[in-house]
């Protein structure tokens, strides 16, 4: 007799793994808690007081679903964005969007592109539907976007991915190579441009938005410039018969009110915004010196993490960034090499910026030794 669940094929044979162990995680392991916690890529610098404000009115109400529809946060974002509500979904973070869109998309077999060592949480999602990822290396710490759309065309692929700005490098494109990109996509392919980090990206890193363009689906958040990642508040922007068939499988439920409150609220305080790209741009800028100091170099970054080329091979800088993890410094890196010889560490309050530097040359030299 069998007992328990009985698993698809897939499920079963899949790992059970999660694409990233978190601080929290670390923290519980080392019996202690890090000093700088500037590896995640959050806005230490936190969310508007507007948007905590927001936020703190609605808790009162939580007894309450959130909308399911996230009524008034899509028509606050159609019309900053100059498109219609339904060219707009919201969900839980870009992470929970990919998922749905994965889902919408991707079946058994199905081939989905993205660059080698790009971000894991999409991988990990074609993996959990049965795609086939097909992955092409990055070029001069950039990924390529002549190389996947040309495997995408080659392998036939349900989806391409790309990051402008990109995550774990923090290097960027500019708005014509992505259009280029755009209209370029094969027959029977989606682009997904996951837009992340724009907030923090130079002026023209983005193209100008098309909502009837089918051939790609943009995804941004809340939770890097704005400072909401706990609050999980994505959204994605796109044609609307793609935006509609969203509706087919997502959790209709599945945004707080505190979240939607929070968000709506972060969205008119431009003020706040330019305050942390203020903070965010200068602290950068500290990292690149730090890595200087060291006699090491830094890539440009249009994100609010910098990538620090450690000088040596991924053996190494994993002897460093365990070296900053033994010093209380809470980093993290690229998987997969050449990337691998870097450290990516995210912008902190001063006091962060000093607590890296400080500890820097130690895991260096323990590093070496």
């Amino acid at each position: 007799m069998t007992h328990g669940p009985r698993y698809t094929a897939l499920v079963d044979r899949l790992p059970a793994s999660v694409p990233f162990v978190g601080p929290e995680t670390a923290e519980r392991e080392r019996g202690r808690p890090f000093k700088a916690r500037i590896g995640a890529n959050e806005s230490v610098f936190g969310p508007s007081p507007k948007a905590i404000e927001a936020m703190s009115r609605e808790a009162s109400e939580t007894w309450k679903y959130g909308d399911s529809l996230s009524y008034d946060l899509r028509m606050a974002l159609a019309d900053r964005l100059g498109v219609g509500a339904g060219n707009i979904i919201v969900g839980e973070g870009i992470d929970g969007l990919l998922g749905y869109l994965v889902r919408l998309v991707v079946g058994e077999g199905d081939k989905v592109v993205t660059s080698f060592g790009a971000y894991p949480t999409f991988n990990y999602h074609v993996t959990g539907f049965g795609g086939e990822l097909v992955t092409v290396p990055y070029r001069d710490d950039h990924e390529d976007p002549e190389a996947l759309i040309a495997k995408a065309g080659e392998v036939g692929a349900k989806l391409v991915y790309i990051a402008n700005p990109d995550n774990p490098m923090g290097t960027w494109h500019d708005a014509a190579t992505i259009q280029r990109m755009i209209d370029a996509v094969p027959d029977g392919t989606l682009l997904v441009l996951d837009e992340a980090y724009l907030e923090f990206a130079p002026e023209g890193a983005a193209p100008a938005i098309d909502p009837d363009d089918a051939r790609v689906i943009r995804m941004r958040t809340f939770s890097k410039a704005y400072g909401m990642a706990g609050a999980r508040v994505g959204y994605a922007i796109g044609a609307e018969p793609l935006i509609t068939a969203f509706n087919k499988i997502r959790n209709h439920f599945g945004m707080a009110r505190i979240s939607q409150a929070g968000a709506l609220a972060a969205l008119h305080d431009d003020a706040w915004l330019a305050q942390v790209q203020g903070k965010v741009s200068a602290a950068r800028d500290r990292l690149a010196e730090t890595a200087r100091e060291n006699g090491l170099t830094s890539l440009p970054s249009a994100t609010n993490f910098v990538a620090i080329d450690c000088g040596a091979d991924g053996d190494f800088a994993r002897r460093v960034l365990a070296e900053l993890v033994a010093r209380d410094i809470f980093v993290r890196m690229p998987f997969a090499a050449p990337e691998d010889r870097c450290i990516r560490v995210s912008v902190g309050h001063p006091e962060d910026m000093d607590a890296f530097a400080e500890a820097l040359p130690q895991a260096l030299a323990a590093a070496r030794a």
